[in-house]
């Protein structure tokens, strides 16, 4: 015979245990993400160190911010970050859609090039690990194997540098006309062979002309950082998070079957605390960060 006092303490310690298991469950099912807000996402009437400060109190740990054209605003912007107490990971490099590498004109290339180099140096100057490139364009005077062959030859030249500073340079899939499948991703990475040519995926970029689950499932443990958008089919416009077509609840399985544990960074229009704090939960809720 067991006592009523027995079999209540063993049936507590029994569920504390299931509880427990179930916890650990979810830990291992959803590999921790670090949430990140993109520069832009954040008022610009504020100063940047109160912008960044905003940040962090809505939620957000880290950033990612775009090249700027001179060293003295990098370094007022690293200050502002330092002070504001958020990480900047990542720089979002911005010669390449005006100035491709792909392109036919010496010029142009040049740019980009420069562009890049200096992304690459306030990278270093940030103490981030990566910068975001979308490699090539596809237009009138550039086919789709032109961008490819181009851009590759220049993004080789670009690797000593980025060897140098230790900076990941990650490859994203845009609305270029390049790159329009998960297996030419995957080749066009995979074709350097290089530890520091990597993915970058953005969840709403592909919603128009492909699944972003299977995007993640096939670009796998090439992926180093995320992008976070939702897209309407129907509206064809890029929309609130949980408000598109995007299936998130399979996204975010798709991360932990690849074991995904690194930054994902909201890419969204600007907006005031309210806006902020509700973008900052619905990450939380559709990424399971609070489970």
């Amino acid at each position: 015979m067991i006592s009523r006092r027995s079999f209540l303490g063993t049936s507590t310690a029994l569920l504390s245990t299931d509880v427990k298991a179930h916890r650990l469950t979810l830990a291992e099912k959803y590999p921790s993400i670090t949430k990140a807000i993109l520069i832009s996402m954040l008022p610009k009437e504020l100063s940047y160190r109160d912008r960044f400060e905003l940040a962090v109190e809505t939620g957000f740990k880290e950033m990612e911010v775009r090249t700027v054209s001179n060293n003295k605003e990098a370094i007022s912007i690293k200050e502002a970050a330092d002070k504001a107490g958020i990480r900047i990971h990542s720089v979002m490099n911005q010669a390449h859609w005006q100035y491709p590498l792909s392109s036919p004109n010496a010029l142009e290339v040049e740019m980009s090039m420069r562009g890049m180099r200096t992304s690459l140096h306030q990278a270093k100057l940030y103490d981030a690990d990566t910068v975001l490139l979308v490699p090539a364009v596809v237009r009138a005077d550039t086919t789709y194997e032109q961008a490819w062959g181009r851009s590759q030859k220049k993004i080789r030249q670009l690797i000593p540098l980025a060897e140098k500073l230790d900076i990941t340079i990650a490859i994203e899939e845009v609305w270029n006309k390049f790159l329009l499948t998960a297996e030419d991703f995957v080749q066009f990475i995979d074709e350097f062979n290089h530890p520091l040519i990597q993915a970058y995926v953005d969840v709403g970029n592909m919603v128009h002309y492909g699944i972003p689950q299977h995007w993640i499932r096939k670009v796998g443990k090439r992926i180093v950082k995320i992008h976070l958008k939702d897209y309407s089919r129907q509206s064809r416009q890029f929309v609130n998070l949980g408000e598109g077509d995007v299936d998130w609840k399979e996204v975010r399985e798709a991360f932990s079957e690849i074991g995904y544990t690194g930054t994902a960074t909201v890419e969204l229009k600007a907006g005031n605390r309210n806006y902020l704090e509700d973008v900052s939960g619905r990450v939380d809720r559709l990424l399971n960060l609070t489970g």
